[in-house]
């Protein structure tokens, strides 16, 4: 098995954050969202995941490596790729077109799931679908009465389907979606303007191939911050619910209140203060005579005598003051 995460994108909805990480790198409880998405993938797949290709911007050399490392530390040879123009979906996964060969699950880094992710090896292909209220931002599909997708439609201007495809996609044979998206850019068709990866979809079902749908239990949307911080709740929840302790052993709680669930990284410092519900405290940050609550504070950042909630603190902040609702990004100062 190959893991495709296309993840060019650098995030403009969730600026200030991603103008110095790129958005797959941001962590929720602790880890990137990136790392979460090909660890919950590969703890899903029964057999061995040869290969996770990572498809970048011009990221820099940093990021590369650690993305390599998260390979690595699944056991799968990493491999990177660059889509140096934002053309599409379907542009997107051919960048990595060296590995797309026999099975493959392509997996989008923008978003987090609670899903099953269970494989029939008697399709060709699975698309994870959730139902939405709105689906016209979405791709969507249609389904036959034995519960196979009959059309792929990309933002239908006028209802089709509420089942939105969420963008994890699995493939018995790569070489398969490889022709198609081939096809479409040699061809120069578009769909609103881009190489659309629900155009490949649709000739591959033309053609016979057989796809059935994979069922999300829950969609997490990391686009703003907003979003990350819902995210950051509740995969804290998810945590909790599998009795899982967040807090590391080299984390300072003097004279403190924790209430869980949190996440504490290593050698961070909190005294003096009330954290949690739903709090991320990253490595070697300090939190001093403060209160918190439903927060992603990220690494190396210094709080104190503050009251937060609902807010996400980049890394190596520097915030002293007033209650407030905030999104402070890397390398910022504020003081009240």
């Amino acid at each position: 098995m190959k893991i495709i995460v296309p993840m060019a994108g650098r995030g403009s909805r969730l600026r200030p954050h991603t103008l110095t990480v790129p958005k797959p790198l941001v962590p929720v409880a602790g880890k990137p969202i990136v790392q979460r998405l090909v660890e919950d993938l590969t703890a899903s797949f029964e057999g061995k995941v040869d290969e996770i290709a990572f498809i970048i911007g011009d990221f820099g050399q940093q990021v590369e490596e650690e993305l390599l490392e998260i390979a690595k530390n699944l056991g799968a040879k990493g491999s990177i790729y660059h889509q140096d123009q934002p053309l599409g979906t379907a542009h997107a996964i051919l960048c990595a077109e060296p590995s797309l060969n026999g099975n493959v699950i392509v997996a989008f880094a923008d978003t987090l799931f609670k899903a099953d992710f269970s494989f029939d090896k008697d399709v060709d292909g699975i698309i994870w679908t959730q139902q939405v209220e709105d689906p016209s931002a979405y791709g969507v599909v249609k389904l036959d009465n034995d519960g196979y997708i009959t059309d792929f439609i990309e933002k239908p201007d006028t209802f089709i389907s509420d089942k939105a495809i969420v963008g994890i996609y699995y493939f018995n044979d790569g070489d398969n979606l490889k022709k198609e998206l081939k096809y479409l850019l040699d061809n120069n068709i578009k769909d609103k303007g881009e190489f659309q990866l629900t155009n490949a979809l649709e000739n591959m079902k033309s053609k016979g191939l057989k796809f059935k749908p994979g069922i999300i239990t829950e969609w997490l949307d990391c686009g703003n911050k907003n979003a990350v911080v819902y995210s950051n709740q509740r995969v804290l929840e998810f945590a909790k619910e599998k009795s899982l302790s967040l807090i590391d052993d080299t984390a300072d709680t003097e004279g403190s209140v924790i209430i869980p669930p949190c996440f504490i990284g290593a050698n961070a410092k909190i005294k003096n203060s009330i954290v949690g519900p739903h709090v991320s405290i990253g490595h070697n940050t300090q939190v001093l005579n403060s209160v918190i609550k439903n927060s992603v504070i990220q690494n190396e950042t210094q709080i104190e005598n503050a009251i937060l909630q609902d807010s996400m603190l980049g890394n190596k902040a520097d915030y002293k003051g007033k209650p407030s609702v905030i999104s402070l990004g890397d390398y910022t100062n504020f003081c009240s």
